[in-house]
């Protein structure tokens, strides 16, 4: 009896699957017919875009405006997922990219809520952002939590604002490795390494870490912090022997204190930087639209994923992200277990 209400559990799965797959291709198709006539709020710059806009704050007088908000949330990470079900690296940069050939899009609102993540999956969204930056107005509103790699990313902004009591901050760098060795003698088992070099089972955890060892680490924590380091100061006009001796101790600060350290322009609500955005792209009109995926399969499957988790797996799921030993994370330490 069991079998028979897992196989139908099962069928009922795939069916839902196979609705929401038709239902996304109805509407692409609807999209791009929209598009080709040109018409609507919700028609897109090119049959091609990825992404549909949903409308926060109407436009004003007819205007045809736009001031797009994409949304950065969550740990950030080259494998993590997007709601379209690529991953969210590559997501964010195709939000970024359709806005900024929209020529209707005159500025960006960036949503940022994240305690931050992996240093290459951060550096490349600034990088993104910052191309957008330079062509058009983009205001970053940091929420709950934009540190760490969160303000890395941040930093390409054109204004940054956080409510006073926004955490941000957490200018540092962090790798870890957990080590074993001790609990591997107490239940009889021993570590059989071969390596061709000195280095190369570096960061293992079945032997203690050498001197030598922990001072290449080191240098390359301490090169990807000069790095941040050096992009906050150009970015938000600071001195780098100030930052070093400062604030960029990997301390976090409230909105309030980050205000006062320079390394935000304003405090205010999502609403102030709608309106900070419209001031910045001279376009006060202009109606405030959220981008949202028009494939929305990876939010459908992660639901599915989540709901046949018992309540102690979601629970053990949310209380650290999985850092993997070996990568070099831009996150607060209390994100390190």
């Amino acid at each position: 009896m069991t079998g028979k209400r897992s196989g139908c559990i099962g069928l009922i799965l795939l069916g839902l699957l196979c609705l929401s797959v038709a239902a996304n291709l109805v509407l692409m198709a609807v999209a791009a017919g929209a598009s080709a006539k040109g018409g609507g709020l919700h028609a897109s710059a090119s049959s091609r875009s990825n992404f549909h806009y949903e409308e926060i704050e109407p436009a004003e007088k007819g205007s045809k405006d736009r001031i797009a908000v994409i949304r950065l949330s969550g740990i950030i990470g080259s494998e993590i997922q997007g709601e379209s079900g690529v991953p969210m690296v590559d997501e964010l940069k195709l939000a970024m990219r359709q806005a900024l050939d929209d020529e209707h899009v005159k500025g960006v609102v960036l949503r940022v809520d994240s305690p931050g993540g992996e240093v290459t999956a951060a550096d490349a969204i600034y990088n993104e952002l910052a191309l957008l930056r330079d062509a058009k107005p983009v205001v970053i509103h940091m929420g709950s939590v934009a540190a760490s790699g969160g303000y890395y990313i941040a930093c390409a902004g054109s204004h940054l604002m956080a409510t006073d009591t926004t955490i941000t901050g957490s200018i540092g760098v962090i790798i870890q490795t957990l080590n074993y060795r001790e609990l591997l003698g107490k239940v009889g088992l021993e570590s059989v390494v071969f390596k061709s070099g000195k280095f190369k089972d570096i960061l293992s955890g079945s032997r203690p870490m050498t001197e030598e060892e922990r001072e290449y680490i080191q240098g390359m924590v301490m090169q990807t912090y000069e790095k941040f380091v050096g992009i906050v100061a150009e970015e938000r006009g600071l001195k780098v022997d100030d930052l070093r001796t400062g604030v960029a101790d990997g301390r976090i600060l409230s909105g309030t204190d980050a205000l006062k350290a320079g390394l935000i322009d304003g405090l205010g609500y999502v609403e102030d930087a709608y309106e900070k955005a419209r001031e910045l792209a001279r376009s006060p009109d202009a109606a405030v639209v959220e981008m949202s995926p028009r494939n929305r399969l990876g939010r459908l499957l992660r639901m599915l994923g989540e709901s046949r988790a018992t309540p102690v797996d979601r629970a053990l799921a949310n209380l650290a992200p999985m850092l993997q030993t070996g990568r070099i994370y831009l996150l607060p330490g209390w994100y390190a277990p």
